[in-house]
């Protein structure tokens, strides 16, 4: 199954960005997943099993780096999404 997760990320630092690219660079060295960015938030598409692996460690390195960060996240089915597009 397929799985679209959008994540917006808040460090809670003065340095803010720094964090946020760190988690977006680490995020696109996966060739398993696909990743999109846009100017609030980025979504991760890929298999359930790979993007739910791949966010658990990232966000635990993220939490571990920076200290108090807040991520907040939309899960979708992918799969699900795609059956209802018009054709």
């Amino acid at each position: 199954m397929q799985v679209m997760v959008e994540l917006s990320l808040y460090p809670l630092v003065n340095e803010y960005i720094p964090p946020i690219q760190d988690f977006i660079d680490r995020l696109n060295s996966y060739s398993d997943i696909a990743v999109s960015i846009s100017s609030t938030s980025t979504q991760v598409t890929g298999d359930y099993g790979v993007v739910m692996k791949v966010l658990g460690e990232e966000m635990q390195r993220t939490h571990e780096e920076v200290g108090q960060a807040i991520f907040v996240a939309k899960f979708l089915n992918f799969d699900a999404m795609q059956s209802r597009k018009p054709s």
